[in-house]
């Protein structure tokens, strides 16, 4: 599949909104931006930031976040995003994006993989 520039801004944008509501503790805007295979796996926003404060702490307050080039990873649409975990400990966080009917960008799945020290330059 091809992504043009406006993907790029889209993706970005969809997970940027979905950090934000995240960090104003927004249950249902973050949820409005997961696809639909997702909320059907939580059934709700409330069951939705709570697995996602319990188990993907980066996400849920990052102190920091930078987004690096978008890739395919078997087939997946994928934005890798650095980020800052609350203890300090940085993570790259793999969002799996998916391309709705209507044109629109949603997540489907995010998950976080150790940054190897030296990705940070010596």
């Amino acid at each position: 599949m091809e992504v043009t520039d406006q993907d790029f801004t889209a993706i970005r944008s969809v997970i940027e909104h979905q950090l934000a509501a995240f960090q104003q503790d927004d249950a249902q805007s973050a949820f409005t931006l997961a696809s639909p295979a997702i909320q059907e796996q939580f059934q709700n926003p409330e069951n939705f930031l709570r697995m996602v404060s319990i188990s993907y702490p980066a996400v849920y307050r990052p102190r920091s976040v930078f987004f690096e080039k978008i890739t395919t990873i078997q087939d997946n649409i994928t934005q890798p995003v650095l980020l800052l975990a609350p203890d300090g400990i940085p993570l790259r966080a793999l969002y799996f994006m998916e391309k709705q009917a209507d044109d629109t960008w949603r997540i489907n799945g995010c998950i976080l993989v150790s940054v190897e020290a030296e990705s940070f330059g010596n």
